[in-house]
């Protein structure tokens, strides 16, 4: 697949540096020198330096032949620009990433298709909407949803308490009959390596595991994991950014929020735009302040001002005082292999949940969503099995999967389900896989 990238800062590069392991034809445009030489010395792609919004500099990148274009600079007016031009010159698909949540809920009345733009992207909404799913999930450090909750992903760390710590899974299977849901990724404590579960695979205090369950089925993980549901009510942002604006927007309707920022006219600002949520302007640094604004009685604590030291720093004071549930925004992707070891609950980074929602648009066979679990090498992809797929007709069982690959459940006309050895793919059925990387290609095959 042959795919154009605008603007090479944080998050196109990181986009750049993830597609370029996959052997895609990259192209990264960017304005900036500094940019575009650290890529070209760093990537095995090809590089251009100069303005995206050029039509020369388009033709120059080949645009007319290109699969997909992705504009991530930090200008929202030059992506929504660069996606237009780029359609009207032969580019197939169209990605632009926006900072206006107001475009990405109201895409059908702006007409974006009609401009020439087929997703808009907001690494800001997406970092908010994980962080609000993470709160709902309190007790587990990693949840996504597919299909608004048919299927849930859960990840959580299995302490001594959890009742089948030393057992198989099938075992465990055995024993809990009736529960709805399914290991479908391991990774050892102290280990970067990550297995998908097989029946005699044995859980061991320590684990790192991640369940994929149906509604309802989170209650049952809670009380077989050993974990108590932590319920949040009070909850300290740090920071002003646009992620901390977007989450204390989202989240003051079900709880009371309280922000600090540390610019004054930012502080003052955002106290008028968002009336619900209480804003304090001050040093979210400082301990003292910290204390004097009741971090006691916060159940969760989210740092996400642009500094990722400081927010993970900030997490660590609030885990001292007891806070239940702590979440770190972090640049870094390195940090992600410390949080449970240095006792954050959740890392998040932002791009890294941009990453996974353009990744849908690369792979093949009809993915519609996946997420890459974090600090694992492994991938959940969501495909509608088409009629003509390999998967069709056959029972689970039967199939010829790879065994570094499982599937984790079906959604069938909106109902999830944990689908075992006698289940039967049908077409039409959106089916859940978690797989390592070396068998995506296999899989992505089998669905196409």
């Amino acid at each position: 697949m042959k795919i154009v990238i605008a603007g090479a800062g944080e998050v196109g590069f990181h986009l750049a540096k993830l597609l370029s392991f996959e052997s895609q034809d990259i192209t990264l445009i960017d304005v900036d020198k500094t940019n575009v030489v650290y890529a070209d010395t760093h990537l095995d792609i090809r590089t251009i330096r100069g303005d995206a919004t050029s039509i020369a500099v388009l033709k120059d990148a080949r645009i007319d032949e290109t699969d997909l274009i992705i504009s991530v600079t930090a200008s929202e007016t030059t992506n929504i620009t660069v996606c237009v031009l780029a359609k009207q010159m032969g580019a197939k698909r169209t990605i632009a990433r926006i900072s206006n949540t107001e475009f990405i809920e109201n895409q059908s009345v702006a007409g974006f298709k009609e401009f020439g733009i087929d997703e808009l992207i907001s690494p800001e909404s997406l970092a908010a909407a994980e962080i609000e799913l993470l709160l709902n999930q309190s007790a587990f450090n990693d949840s996504y949803e597919f299909e608004n909750g048919a299927l849930t992903m859960v990840g959580t760390s299995l302490t001594r308490t959890a009742s089948f710590v030393g057992k198989s899974v099938k075992e465990a299977a055995r024993i809990f009959p009736e529960l709805h849901f399914m290991p479908i990724a391991i990774q050892r404590m102290g280990t970067q390596y990550t297995l998908i579960p097989r029946g005699d695979t044995i859980f061991k205090e320590g684990d790192q595991v991640y369940f994929m369950t149906v509604k309802g089925g989170v209650d049952e993980i809670y009380k077989l994991t050993g974990k108590a549901k932590k319920e949040i009510k009070n909850v300290m942002i740090l920071g002003g950014s646009k992620i901390g604006y977007k989450t204390a927007q989202d989240l003051s309707s079900s709880f009371r929020v309280k922000l600090i920022e540390k610019e004054r006219e930012k502080a003052i600002e955002i106290a008028e735009q968002l009336p619900k949520t209480l804003v304090i302007n001050g040093d979210g640094r400082n301990v003292e302040l910290l204390e004097e604004e009741n971090i006691y009685d916060m159940d969760a604590f989210i740092a996400v001002t642009g500094n990722s030291e400081t927010n993970i720093m900030s997490c660590l004071v609030a885990k001292s005082k007891s806070v239940k549930k702590t979440i770190a925004l972090v640049e870094n992707m390195d940090y992600f292999q410390l949080s449970h070891s240095i006792g954050i609950d959740t890392l998040i980074n932002k791009k890294l949940l941009a990453a996974n929602t353009i990744f849908r648009y690369i792979r093949k066979g009809d993915v519609v969503a996946m997420t890459k679990l974090n600090n694992m090498n492994a991938e959940l992809l969501e495909f509608i099995a088409k009629p003509s797929s390999e998967v069709i007709g056959k029972k689970i069982r039967d199939l010829d999967f790879p065994r570094s690959a499982t599937i984790g459940g079906v959604v069938r006309n909106g109902q999830g389900i944990i689908a075992l050895g006698d289940y039967r793919i049908e077409a039409g059925d959106r089916v859940v896989v978690c797989c390592l990387l070396r068998s995506i290609n296999k899989v992505e095959r089998m669905f196409s």
